[in-house]
This record gives structure tokens, C-alpha cells and sequence, in this order.
């Protein structure tokens, strides 16, 4: 501690004092310099401080503008044009205020989802690339070889080719794009990691397999053989032969309501459940051997195409067709649903390629000429369309306009055989292609979504993600009688009419027994007049019992009536209590009630 006193004057020490305060003030000096203190005396000058920070005094509403004015954030037109949801809905034809009020305030839900969706596409970073030719030339002109030259070593090696001697062959990519299941006809099964080119299992199972495809994800699959499918565990242990699928030749999955779905070849299509292993449906579509099918992921309905031009949508709890499309004039030799389910293409002999409106059913919205007719057809993520004409596989990028009626090829390729079944890996800018001496990866830019959300599918899923998403899809499986046109009605609830609950109590109420008609059977012995005894007395019997289930309806009827009194706000009162209630007056009516 120093034993110098620091002192500051204020403002006051400044002032003229007394004397008699001067000399107590000098006293005081002398006194602390011989005795000093244990501790220093500060003395702040007050008037050298800044003043206090003062807040800007706003009211609420001010407080609100400013507030509003930094969160406003001008939005892209065209973010909101690629989430718009149509146009608002036109209430002219709606009577009841509450009616009105529940659609406005879902427009307006509408309107925030499209903004939050507009505003979330700063967070998707990844952008699709094509292929750009120079001035003069043609993006048909840059081979495979080229692509991998120029591309980085990682995209280079998902361009391969395998030489296999069981074809035709069929392929299927996992939901996640990072699994690949071949299936050769002539019994070949093998799965493997395709980016990892890590072999899974590999098989022959000795009998014909006509079409193969994952289930929930790349620890099972399911294989179309000979006589029934057959499902398997990632190592190629047979786990179920589903005998009820009989000599089917498609399979598709349905990924959200766990369900497998066969078509055979005598027409019948049949659904089961794979996460308790029971058969839902079963029943013949009267269209013949189904060799084109495919689903709506939007609805989960299954598309079935015939020989006659037309497509079929069928759900497993009505026996019937939801819908049917007259799309061609000649058989159908392709079918395909992009990934969104918005739109379907189909191909026919006919050699046309068109585009239709699968929510509306409507369509054709657009129309292509081609030379050859095409055997497959597939629709990536990013709107590119993939035909296989022979041994010759195209890639399309779509430019729909009114006066376009020719396709110009994005990508040509040729492979060594004629070519069975292509896909679109998700997520991945490659197109697999099935062919009858083996399986090519072709490298197509632009083609697969470079922003991927996890919670839908996850291409680094790691094997604790993957038993969540197990244990999540099951929770949140839907049931198949929730499979229809237009999923959206689901969340509305069909409540009757006050009207038609007036109709149905009074029908209740004035319900009389049905007439008896009752002949007993010729037996001998039996005189005529017994005979007629015997058709009285159980007429008569039958009359009773149906008199009395009468009677117990509508003495159970007015008993609710009563409980329900005044308690209900949708009570509906009947009109007569009893029989003699027509010859009263109207004031006593009135009194009465």
C-alpha cells in the first residue's frame, strides 16, 4: 500500500469556504500525512462521468413496425412459383360462414408452407449441372469415355460395366441410392454396394427370375421365380416363399405402407404386408399377362398397362379400378411415374412418347414422335426421361411447348446388348442399365437431386440411423385402406346431413313389419289342411319376431332422444311422440310441449 493520499476536488471543494473550514481542512492534511491511513480515500469528480445510456422510449406499435421492418425479407419469385400449390379456391358456391372460414384459414396455411419452402432454398447449397456443347455441336457427341476424363476421380468411378452371362437381367436401386439387386432370368441373384464395389452375396437359385426388388432397405429383397417370390436377407438366405404370389412377373414396393405388390401372369394382382406377413388383397384384373407395372409414390396406388392402350390404377381394398386412361390407341410397352408423382409417361408401338397429368388424369400434356418404339422408360428426380430403343439408350431433358413435337437427345449411348430394364439412381447423377449380357452405370449430369433431406433418405446412413428409420417406418406405416386417388381427403371427416338424420329416424320410426312368404316342403303323410296350419303358425311366429325387433328399435330410439334432450347441440326432435299427437290442436301441442 502507498502511503501517498490521492485526492480529486469536485466542483464544491472550488467554492469559497470559510476560513474556519480552510484551517479544519488544513488540520485534517497535516494530520493524515503524520498518521497515515490504512487504506487510500478516492474521490470521484462526479461532473467528468458520462451520463447513463437512456433506452429510445417506442411504443408497442412502433415496436412491432421496426420489428417487422428487419425481419421482411423479399422473397424470389420464382422460389415461390416452383412451391406454388395452385390458386386460392373460389368460395362463390360456399353457403355456410363456416365453411368459408375453414377454407380461408387453410389458404392461408397454404400460403405460409410456399413462403417457409421459398425461404428454406438458401439452405440447399448443391445445384444440378448439365452438359453444355459448344456452338455447332451436340451433347449426343461427347461419349462416356469423355465424361470420365473430365469429370473428378470420385464421379469417374461410378462408370463401369459387367460382363455377366445369365441376361436379360432386371435392376432395382434402394431408396437411398446406395445399393444395387441384380436378377438375371436364368436364376442369377447378386447385390452388392455399387459406389463401394463391395459384393454383398451373389447366387444362382436354379430357376427363372423374372423380376427382383428391395424392401424396406438393403437387408431384404424380393425375387419373382418361377412358381412364387421368394424374399431374402442381405447374405442370400431364403426367409419366406410367399405362395400365395403364383408365377409372378412384376414386383413393386411400396415403401410407406410396407406393402408388396405382384402382378402374375393369369392377370392377378396381389398385395401383402411384409411387416406382419399377411396377404391383403388378392384378385384378377381381368386384363390378361401383366408385363408393364409400376406405382404412384404420391398415393401409393399401382398402375397396371394393358394390351389395349389403357392404364389402370388399382388400391387393394376395392376390387375395381379407381381409375382408368385410354392413353394409346395400340398396346403399351413402357410405363413410368416421376418421383414427386405428378406426372406419368408412357410408351406404345405406336412409337409416341407421352406426358399426362396423374393427379388430374388428364392430359396428354405433351406428345413426342420417336423412330423406334421403346421397350422401358424411366423419370429421374430433376425431370430428365430415359428410353431404351434395342441396344440403344437415350437420355431426354423434357422442354415442353405447344409447337414441340420431336425429341432432341441430351445423352446416346449404345451398349452390347439389347437392353432389358433402366433406372435412375437417387441422389446420384447415374443411370443403370440392365442389359441381356450384363449391367452398365452410365454418368448423366443433371440427373439425380443434389439436395437430400435425411429424415426422407439418408445416402450416409450409418447402421444405428438405419435400425431408427426401421423402428420409425413401422411406427408410422399407413394402412393400406388408406390407399385412393387423392390422399387429401383423408383428413376430412364425412359428417351427415341434419336432413338425412331426420329421414333416418323417421324411417325408424314408422318401419312396419315385411310380409311373410313361407312354403313348406311336399312331405308324405301330410294332409293339405295340416299343411296350411304349418304355413299359418310360422308365419305368424316369424310376423312376431319381426314385430318385436321392431319395437325394441324404436323404444331405443326415444330413449336416446330423451338422454340426448337439450344436451346435444345437434339434437334433432322428432316430429311425433304418439299416434293420437295428429288430433291435437295447435295451441295445446304447444302447451303440452
Amino acid at each position: 500500500m502507498s502511503n501517498k493520499v490521492h485526492r480529486y476536488f469536485t466542483a464544491e471543494d472550488k467554492k469559497p469556504q470559510d476560513a474556519e473550514k480552510q484551517n479544519k481542512s488544513a488540520q485534517s492534511d497535516v494530520n493524515a500525512k503524520k498518521n497515515p491511513p490504512n487504506m487510500e480515500v478516492i474521490i470521484v469528480d462526479t461532473s467528468k462521468t458520462l451520463p447513463a445510456r437512456q433506452r429510445p422510449e417506442f411504443s408497442g406499435k412502433q415496436f412491432r413496425e421496426k420489428r417487422q421492418k428487419r425481419i421482411e425479407i423479399p422473397l424470389n419469385p420464382a422460389a415461390l412459383k416452383r412451391h406454388s400449390r395452385g390458386e386460392r379456391l373460389n368460395l362463390n358456391g360456399v353457403k355456410t360462414d363456416l365453411r368459408k372460414i375453414q377454407e380461408k384459414r387453410k389458404d392461408f396455411q397454404i400460403e405460409f408452407a410456399e413462403e417457409q419452402a421459398a425461404r428454406a432454398e438458401i439452405l440447399l447449397d448443391g445445384e444440378e449441372g448439365f452438359l453444355e456443347a459448344d456452338e455447332g455441336e451436340s451433347t449426343t457427341d461427347i461419349s462416356q469415355k469423355e465424361i470420365v476424363d473430365n469429370v473428378d476421380i470420385t464421379t469417374a468411378t461410378k462408370h463401369f460395366t459387367l460382363a455377366l452371362d445369365f441376361g436379360p437381367y432386371r435392376m432395382r436401386y434402394t431408396k437411398n441410392g446406395t445399393h444395387l439387386l441384380l436378377g438375371g432370368r436364368r436364376g442369377h441373384v447378386a447385390a452388392f454396394s455399387w459406389i463401394r464395389k463391395k459384393l454383398q452375396f451373389e447366387m444362382n437359385v436354379m430357376e427363372s427370375v423374372h423380376d427382383v426388388t428391395w424392401l424396406m432397405n438393403y437387408t431384404m429383397f424380393a425375387a419373382a421365380q418361377k412358381e412364387w417370390v421368394h424374399v431374402y436377407d442381405k447374405k442370400g438366405t431364403e426367409l419366406h416363399c410367399i405362395k400365395s404370389m403364383h408365377r409372378s412377373q412384376r414386383l413393386e414396393y411400396l415403401p410407406y405402407h410396407f406393402l408388396l405388390c405382384s402382378a402374375g401372369e393369369n392377370g392377378f394382382l396381389s398385395w401383402m404386408d411384409v411387416s406382419i406377413g399377411q396377404t391383403v388383397a388378392s384378385y384378377n384384373s381381368r386384363v390378361g399377362k401383366v408385363s408393364v407395372m409400376t406405382h404412384n409414390p404420391w398415393n401409393g396406388v399401382t398402375c397396371v398397362a394393358d394390351s389395349k392402350g389403357v392404364v389402370s390404377m388399382w388400391s387393394p381394398m376395392v376390387r375395381e379400378p379407381l381409375a382408368k386412361m385410354l392413353c394409346h390407341p395400340v398396346p403399351l410397352t413402357a410405363l413410368a411415374i416421376d418421383p414427386q408423382g405428378m406426372h406419368m409417361a408412357t410408351a406404345a408401338l405406336d412409337r409416341k412418347i407421352k406426358i399426362w397429368d396423374i393427379r388430374q388424369l388428364e392430359g396428354p400434356l405433351e406428345t413426342y414422335h420417336i423412330n423406334t418404339a421403346a421397350s422401358d422408360v424411366n423419370l429421374s428426380q430433376r425431370g430428365l426421361m430415359a428410353l431404351s430403343l434395342g441396344n440403344v439408350c437415350e437420355i431426354y431433358r423434357r422442354n415442353p411447348s405447344a409447337d414441340q413435337v420431336e425429341l432432341k437427345p441430351y445423352i446416346r449411348h449404345r451398349t452390347n446388348g439389347m437392353i432389358s430394364n433402366i433406372r435412375f439412381c437417387p441422389y446420384e447423377d447415374v443411370l443403370g442399365v440392365a442389359t441381356q449380357k450384363g449391367f452398365t452405370s452410365l454418368i448423366v449430369p443433371g440427373s439425380g437431386e443434389p439436395n437430400f433431406d435425411t429424415f426422407e433418405a439418408n445416402p450416409f446412413q450409418s447402421r444405428a440411423q438405419r435400425r431408427e428409420e426401421e423402428v420409425h417406418g413401422l411406427l408410422e406405416k399407413i394402412p393400406a385402406e388408406f390407399i385412393s386417388l387423392n390422399p387429401n381427403q383423408i383428413s376430412e371427416v364425412d359428417v351427415p346431413s341434419a336432413k338425412a338424420r331426420l329421414e333416418q329416424k323417421v324411417k325408424q320410426l314408422t318401419m312396419k313389419p315385411p310380409k311373410i312368404d313361407f312354403e313348406p316342403r311336399n312331405r308324405k303323410g301330410i294332409s293339405k289342411a295340416k299343411r296350411i296350419k304349418i304355413k299359418q303358425n310360422v308365419r305368424e311366429a316369424r310376423f312376431r319376431e319381426a314385430a318385436k325387433e321392431i319395437l325394441e328399435t324404436k323404444e331405443k330410439l326415444l330413449n336416446e332422444e330423451k338422454q340426448t334432450l337439450k344436451k346435444s347441440p345437434d339434437f334433432i326432435p322428432l316430429e311425433t311422440k304418439t299416434v293420437l299427437d295428429r288430433f291435437q290442436t295447435k295451441k295445446k301441442k304447444n302447451n303440452r310441449q
